[in-house]
Parts: C-alpha cells; sequence; structure tokens
C-alpha cells in the first residue's frame, strides 16, 4: 500500500470541499433573495421554519453517505444497501406527509412553535414544496458514496454544479416573476436542485455500479449487519438536525422572537461556509483511515492545518468590517438585523475548528465499526445546546438568537470532548470490523 500524503488527501478531499462550499453558497444565495422581495422578515423566518422541517425528515438518510463509502465492496454489498436505502427513502416520505397534513402540521407551527395564523399557512406551502427534498437526499448520497470509494470525488462535484445551477435558474426565474413570496421561491429552488442533482449523480456512478456488480465477496454484510453498523449514525442525524425544530420552539419563546427566526438562517448558513470544510473532510478520513488505522498521523496532520486554516479565516470576516458587508450588501439584510447578527455570528467563531476535529474523530470511530460512541455524544452535544437555550431564555430573558449561538457552540465542544475516550480505544483496536472487512480504502 502507498504511503499516504499531504498531497494525495488535498488531491481527494477538495472536490467533496468545493461540493460542500458550492453548497453552503445556497443558504445566502436564498437568503439574499428572500431578503429582496415583499415582506422579508416574515419570509425569512418561514423559509428557515420549513428547512428546519425538512432537515429533521431527512436525517435518517443522510448518513447513507458514509455507508456507501464503508460498506460496498461488491454485488451483493451493492443491492442490499440500495434496497436499504430505497426502504428508508419510502419511510422518510411518509413522514413528510404525516407533517404536512394540515391538523398536524397546525399543531407544531401555531400550538408548539407559536406562529401567527398568517406565517403558519406560509410555512405549510413553503414545506410541502420540499416534499421531493428528502428522499433525493437519499438517493444521490447513495450513489455518491461509491463514488467517494472508488476515488472519483470529482464527480461528486460536478452534480453539485448541477445541483447549484438548478436551483440558481428556478430561483431567479421565480423572482423575476414577482408573483411568488420569497419562502416559497426559497425552497421550490432547494428541491428542484437536489433532484436535479440526485439524478445526475445515479448517472455519473454507473460505471462505478456496473463494476461493483461484477466482483464477488467473500462476507458481504447482511441486512441485519447494515442495521446494526447504520442505525446509531441514523440516530446521530436524527439528534443532530432535529435540534434545529427545538431550537426554533426554544426561539419563538423568547425576546424578539421574530428577529431571531429571520436572522438565524442567515447566520448558520454563513458559518456553513466555513464549516463545511471540516464536514467534508469525514467522508475522506472513513475512505483514507485504512486497516489498523494507517492513515490516521496523515489525516491528523492535515486536520490540524485544515481546522486552524477555516477558523481563521472565519475570524477574518465576523470581527471585522467585512461582517456588515456581507450581512447588510450581500445578504440583503436591513440595519436593524444586519447588527442584530453581528453578535451570534462571532459567538460561534470556533465551530469550523471543532466541526474539523469532529470529522476525524468520527472517521476513525467508522473504520472500526464503532459507530455507538458516536451517538451518545452527539447526545450530549444536543442536550447541551438545549440546556443552554433553556437556561438564557427561561431563566435570563436572552434574545432567541444569542441564545442559540451560545447552545450550539456548548454543544459542539462537549461533542468533540466526549468522543476524546472512545477514539483513544479505536486506536487500541488497530481498525478491526466488528462483522466485515474494513474498505480498502479508494482507487487512486
Amino acid at each position: 500500500m502507498t504511503e499516504l500524503t499531504q498531497k494525495k488527501i488535498f488531491y481527494l478531499w477538495t472536490p467533496l470541499a468545493a461540493t460542500w462550499l458550492m453548497m453552503s453558497m445556497e443558504g445566502p444565495f436564498l437568503a439574499a433573495v428572500i431578503a429582496r422581495l415583499a415582506d422579508p422578515k416574515a419570509n425569512l423566518a418561514a423559509f428557515g421554519i420549513a428547512f428546519s422541517f425538512a432537515l429533521i425528515v431527512e436525517a435518517p438518510i443522510i448518513m447513507i453517505f458514509s455507508a456507501s463509502t464503508a460498506l460496498v465492496t461488491g454485488r451483493t454489498s451493492y443491492y442490499r444497501l440500495r434496497n436499504f436505502t430505497y426502504t428508508l427513502n419510502a419511510a422518510i416520505t411518509v413522514i413528510m406527509l404525516i407533517v404536512l397534513w394540515p391538523p398536524v402540521f397546525r399543531f407544531i407551527a401555531e400550538g408548539l412553535i407559536g406562529l401567527s395564523p398568517d406565517i403558519a399557512r406560509l410555512t405549510h406551502i413553503t414545506t410541502a414544496l420540499m416534499l421531493p427534498w428528502p428522499a433525493a437526499i437519499g438517493y444521490r448520497r447513495f450513489y455518491q458514496g461509491l463514488l467517494v470509494r472508488s476515488g472519483r470525488t470529482r464527480l461528486v462535484a460536478y452534480g453539485t454544479v448541477v445541483r447549484l445551477a438548478t436551483m440558481a435558474a428556478v430561483a431567479t426565474t421565480l423572482y423575476a416573476s414577482g408573483r411568488v413570496p420569497g419562502a416559497c421561491v426559497g425552497t421550490a429552488a432547494l428541491a428542484s436542485g437536489v433532484v436535479l442533482e440526485a439524478i445526475a449523480s445515479r448517472f455519473m456512478a454507473h460505471r462505478t455500479a456496473r463494476h461493483l456488480r461484477e466482483l464477488e465477496e467473500e462476507s458481504p454484510p447482511s441486512y441485519r449487519d447494515i442495521a446494526h453498523f447504520y442505525y446509531p449514525l441514523a440516530l446521530t442525524s436524527v439528534l443532530t438536525l432535529g435540534v434545529h425544530p427545538m431550537v426554533t420552539f426554544f426561539i419563538g419563546q423568547s425576546r424578539f422572537a421574530l428577529e431571531s427566526l429571520a436572522v438565524l438562517p442567515v447566520v448558520n448558513s454563513f458559518g456553513f461556509i466555513f464549516r463545511c470544510f471540516g464536514i467534508s473532510f469525514q467522508e475522506i478520513g472513513v475512505a483514507l483511515m485504512g486497516v489498523r488505522n494507517s492513515g490516521l498521523p496523515a489525516l491528523r496532520r492535515f486536520a490540524v492545518r485544515l481546522s486552524v486554516g477555516t477558523s481563521a479565516a472565519y475570524a477574518l470576516v465576523v470581527l471585522t468590517p467585512l461582517a456588515g458587508l456581507w450581512f447588510s450588501d450581500v445578504s440583503g439584510l436591513s440595519d436593524e438585523l444586519t447588527a442584530f447578527a453581528l453578535g451570534p455570528a462571532r459567538i460561534i467563531l470556533l465551530l469550523p475548528a471543532l466541526e474539523v476535529l469532529l470529522s476525524l474523530q468520527r472517521s476513525l470511530l467508522v473504520n472500526v465499526r464503532r459507530t455507538a460512541p458516536i451517538t451518545w455524544a452527539t447526545a450530549v452535544e444536543v442536550m447541551g445546546i438545549l440546556l443552554v437555550l433553556a437556561a438564557a431564555i427561561r431563566g435570563f430573558d436572552a434574545v432567541g438568537a444569542t441564545a442559540a449561538a451560545c447552545g450550539y457552540l456548548v454543544g459542539k465542544l462537549a461533542h468533540n470532548l466526549v468522543l476524546i475516550r472512545p477514539c483513544l480505544g479505536a486506536l487500541d483496536r488497530t481498525g478491526e470490523a466488528q462483522n466485515f472487512k474494513p474498505p480498502a480504502g479508494p482507487a487512486v
């Protein structure tokens, strides 16, 4: 096996980083469009809430990327994980339909979050446009995992270009019409983009899938093995993404609730631009960690540089006048909302660096098939966020957006700390799998 160099990691990681970077621009772009249409405060709030609903519904399927990268080694595992993915896609689509059922949606939007009837109706229409989103996410992430495993990471980036081009075309067309509420413009563009990306990913993975279907395996995972491996990852995503609706609930009960709901999607999407570099590192870590964690030293050196660079770049913006330029001129927020966004944006300054560390920790645990600690650590993060929100809003009457930013920072730090001990234990396991052979890494 050839030595894992920083150049090789960079070569494989860059297309995925570019993919996530391009996706990270969706939020700021759509927020800027919505902010320039009628009634921006209400529409930004409705868009953020609808997006939170879509995130929690898609949560069980999003980690299929890691499963596909780690588990598919031949014909049998390909078909079994594909069937597993399709079944899960059907289930989350049914869940989305239940959420959209008017009595259920009114109970959540008006009864739990506390939205006014007008904003609740706008949010319902906005959320309905996201119906195809969760299943399309699962479909494309299954095939993207195959591409990453085979070392064809550039094709993942090409799929994202299709997504962004579609999203921009739909958003621009609806914006020019002037007849569609801003929140609906945003979700229609998002849903259209991800559906086209899913179709493109299937076509681009055709050669890889055909090659895998021709390979025989000595000990392919059973459906039970797949479920045992995937359940903690799915629960991790549910906890991670499920926190967004809960944060929305707390913010709805806080001071300056509507302003907080309006700026938080803008702040989060801006922070995601820098966090996405760390998030994209996880799949590369899974693919390159290797037998007996042989790739860990090189991956760790790369992660240290990446964590310092991302948080430093974020600080360069949020701690200088560039922050006002971004939120006001680029994002299109009013002077009032721009001032409102600066505090939360500065609080989460360390999140990009913590995200890189988290991806390295998770990739090590996935490589040795110890996914359960990831779930427990995520639960700790979620509890940390909710406890900080409850204390700040209920105890200290804090502004919602500020309380949310503090919760995100404390929760992520707790997540990293909890994973330290399992990761040290994973080093002693020398990369041994519990049920299947460890992945051999991508062919490059």
